[in-house]
């Protein structure tokens, strides 16, 4: 199926779900791109607030949000003649919160954009997965998007681009006119795989550099950390059936060095309380949103175990949530735990040396030769 069409000149009616930060900035960019936008928010009071006062002072401070940016608490009057929905939800809430947007627009094809950074603990599932199972819907109406987009600096309309990824390119591209601005700017692709991991695991580095941050470690650690890092993203992300450009775009490395290098960054701040040597659940304590890195670690390497990929920082990185590791002893371990030499471009451990990314690579040209369409990269 494919989504329906809404007039230019009107603008879509879409409904955000969520209204944290990341939720009322992508509101925003919606509203300032034309859309009819209403925010759902759980707690009445946030939800007055957008609606009359135009702010979010919690999440947003300091941040006027647009005057035709309408809010509600009832999940229904957001839904009502919608034509797109975005979901920015805590990951591990996803299902729970999906099971009362079902009823709302069942029978309705009409794109569902995922907005979160995250897999789901107890299965291990991608968002985009959790949204098909739950809904039940057209796998080609379901997309995500993703790329270095710290929520506050969008919202200060600071120039920046993402991806919108749909296996359906028309669903991609319907999503990608929406999501798009004077200072937002939405590049298309059909790899949600790739884009999906991409969002996930750039999260759980972030986390290893905020721990080497807290602990006193300086920029080569950080460098280090950040390449062997997009290597064992990209070597993980392939092995899952993603195309490894898309981890070379924004999805990967834009996000990547975003997410890393800023203090605006729920999980680089959260490894930073890591490393300074607070225990896992202080940290929690500490945090006033959702640092998704923290809670996808464990089933991230559940998955890379039945790949066999090895990801030797994110498995250190589990070995000082769990205590059985001292933060300042992360760095010496980057990838390696004995002395063999290695070659740059894989990790140690693993069987192929490389051969699932070269596999990728061919699967990418056999599908150029035979007339099909590129799925990874950010295309405008």
């Amino acid at each position: 199926m494919t989504p329906r069409r809404t007039p230019a000149a009107a603008g879509p009616r879409v409904a955000v779900v969520g209204a944290g930060s990341w939720g009322t900035t992508f509101g925003k960019i919606l509203a300032d791109g034309g859309a009819q936008v209403t925010m759902w928010a759980r707690r009445p009071e946030l939800a007055q607030e957008i609606a009359e006062a135009k702010r979010n002072s919690k999440y947003l401070p300091g941040i006027n949000l647009p005057r035709a940016m309408n809010a509600t608490h009832e999940l229904a009057r957001a839904m009502e003649g919608v034509d797109q929905v975005f979901l920015s939800v805590p990951s591990q809430s996803l299902r729970e919160n999906l099971k009362a947007v079902r009823p709302l627009i069942e029978g309705r094809d009409i794109p569902v954009v995922s907005l979160m950074k995250g897999v789901e603990r107890t299965t291990g599932l991608r968002m985009s997965q959790v949204i098909e199972q739950e809904l039940r819907c057209d796998p080609g109406l379901i997309a995500v998007a993703s790329g270095p987009n710290l929520a506050l600096e969008i919202a200060r309309e600071q120039p920046t681009a993402a991806v919108i990824a749909s296996r359906s390119q028309e669903t991609a591209d319907a999503v990608a006119r929406a999501a798009r601005n004077s200072y937002f700017r939405s590049f298309v692709n059909t790899d949600v795989i790739g884009t999906e991991f991409g969002g996930v695991l750039k999260n759980l580095i972030a986390v290893a550099i905020g721990i080497v941050d807290g602990v006193g470690y300086g920029e080569n650690t950080k460098a280090s950390i950040i390449t062997r890092g997009l290597v064992e993203m990209t070597d993980f992300a392939v092995a899952n059936g993603a195309h490894p450009e898309t981890l070379q775009g924004l999805a990967g490395l834009g996000d990547l060095i975003a997410t890393c290098q800023s203090p605006l960054s729920r999980n680089n701040t959260a490894g930073r309380l890591l490393g300074q040597g607070y225990s896992f659940q202080d940290v929690v304590k500490q945090m006033q949103q959702t640092a998704e890195g923290l809670a996808s670690v464990a089933p991230i390497l559940q998955l890379a175990h039945e790949a066999e990929v090895h990801m030797p920082i994110v498995e250190q990185v589990k070995m000082v949530l769990d205590g059985r590791m001292d933060p300042r002893d992360i760095a010496p371990h980057l990838t390696t735990d004995d002395d063999t030499p290695q070659g740059e471009r894989t990790n140690h451990g693993q069987a192929d040396g490389g051969g699932a990314l070269r596999r990728a690579f061919q699967r990418a040209f056999d599908q150029f030769r035979h007339g099909g369409r590129g799925a990874g990269g950010d295309r405008s």
